[in-house]
């Protein structure tokens, strides 16, 4: 659960008109207009966007769309910064969602209108959605096989701190926009921290920029220890390696199709990243209902995320990616089943089947921005990341639209949540498994099913600077 869902439940205030008793209220539902305005209940939050803007009654439908608005944006900026990351870098895209996010939301902060506030925070999710699918590619592109499992599952353990820690900052600020402002603020050092961050050199052999990277190689051995040879990391070198992987046309989503084993991969990892999502938000909306309050079920899931991490980490080292997507899923899956089984006297039970399967469905999420990254080729990797993203949010956006299915039969929800895991589960299988392989860096690459040839291996620069 992020900010939105916080944000959301801050939205559901009791209100009350002018002459109305809370009694009367609580034994008839329907409300009045009333010509000296509302009186809310302020016992939780003490502003909230329905209070400021009287978001109630025939208007109640308006707080809803904030967060409908909000992930249309996160699916538009998958797409857009998927594609122009790997046109322009990830570093400059980075940079521009980093201030992006800062601006757009101190805006939201400072919106003096519903329409405002609506506008800025849909150009959030845009920008948000950018560092969310650039960081963790970036990361991996200047790694070896040997340390990506651990900074994969170490920067996945940053959000979880934030996620347990925005249950501690959204219960001491109550007010709406000063929560939003002190979410917003560690942008700055975010952005400040883009000075030490290179630009990928995998990527800039690939756009044949040979000088630049020839340039962040050396800085990065000097700053390893790693002594550089003359031949090993000579401007030569790496031009004959840049020659083999230079990319004329320029990125597109159409790319992901073209070939076999790209399709393969793109059509599997949609069904993937779609089955996660929706399992996900769909475990997420479970364990709402368990009698929490907001702030307690905050941070129950970052409590849950915890020893997800270490179950990735061991898994996938050791079992391998495709062995733990499959498994993780599996295990969501299976918690959903069983519950169904549970009668209403077993809640211990079924409680506790709830926060396994949560943490399950956190374990796979983390594990499919690794695999997944893993998967496609240098030339394609943001754009791959932004299709399985787009896709991944629809997930998360049908989920909360299958709970409406218990009005057919109670069950229906957790079946449908179960059964699309369990499908996603089956799918991962039929991906190939990146464990101790190289990156791929050209669509040639995956195409062969291989990493690059035993040639280009002895003279990547960067396995040179790695080992």
């Amino acid at each position: 659960m992020g900010f939105e869902e916080l944000l959301e439940q801050a939205l559901l205030n009791t209100t009350l008109g002018e002459g109305q008793s809370r009694g009367k209220l609580e034994d008839e539902p329907a409300t009045v207009p009333c010509s000296q305005g509302w009186e809310y209940d302020r016992s939780e939050f003490s502003s909230t966007i329905a209070t400021e803007w009287d978001l109630v009654c025939e208007q109640k439908g308006l707080n809803k769309a904030v967060s409908t608005f909000f992930f249309t944006g996160v699916l538009v900026g998958a797409v857009a910064f998927g594609y122009l990351s790997d046109r322009f870098g990830r570093r400059r895209l980075l940079l521009v969602a980093y201030v992006s996010t800062l601006v757009l939301s101190l805006a939201s902060a400072a919106s003096v209108s519903y329409v405002m506030f609506a506008i800025t925070r849909t150009l959030t999710g845009s920008a948000l959605a950018g560092f969310t699918i650039i960081v963790m590619p970036l990361e991996l592109e200047w790694l070896d096989v040997e340390h990506r499992t651990v900074a994969g599952v170490l920067s996945s353990t940053f959000w979880t701190g934030g996620v347990m820690l925005l249950a501690l900052v959204g219960y001491l600020i109550r007010d709406w926009r000063w929560l939003l402002l002190a979410v917003t603020l560690p942008c700055a050092p975010g952005i400040l921290s883009l000075w030490w961050v290179p630009e990928s050199a995998r990527w800039l052999l690939t756009q044949g920029r040979v000088e630049e990277a020839h340039r962040y190689l050396l800085h990065c051995a000097r700053l390893n220890g790693r002594p550089v040879g003359e031949d090993s990391l000579s401007q030569e070198a790496v031009s004959k390696v840049a020659a083999g992987e230079r990319v004329v046309r320029r990125p597109s989503y159409l790319d992901l199709f073209r070939t076999r084993q790209l399709r393969h991969i793109s059509l599997c990892c949609m069904v993937v990243w779609f089955g996660v999502n929706f399992s996900y938000y769909g475990l997420s909306l479970d364990v709402s209902g368990l009698g929490l309050n907001t702030y307690q079920t905050q941070l129950l899931f970052g409590v849950v995320e915890l020893p997800s991490k270490l179950l990735v980490y061991l898994s996938v080292r050791h079992a391998g990616r495709r062995l733990t997507q499959a498994g993780t899923l599996l295990g969501a899956g299976l918690a959903l089943g069983t519950r169904l089984l549970m009668s209403s006297d077993m809640k211990s039970w079924s409680t506790a089947l709830a926060v396994m399967g949560k943490g399950f469905s956190e374990a796979a999420f983390t594990t499919a921005y690794l695999f997944t990254s893993e998967l496609y080729p240098t030339v394609l990797r943001q754009t791959g990341m932004g299709l399985t993203a787009l896709v991944g949010r629809l997930g998360g956006s049908l989920a909360p639209l299958a709970a409406l299915l218990d009005g057919v039969w109670l069950s229906l929800p957790k079946l449908a949540y179960g059964g699309i895991a369990l499908l996603a589960a089956c799918t991962a299988l039929l991906l190939p498994e990146t464990r101790q392989a190289q990156l791929p860096e050209t669509i040639q690459d995956v195409e062969r099913k291989r990493a690059p040839t035993s040639l280009q291996e002895e003279e990547m620069p960067m396995k040179q600077v790695q080992n």
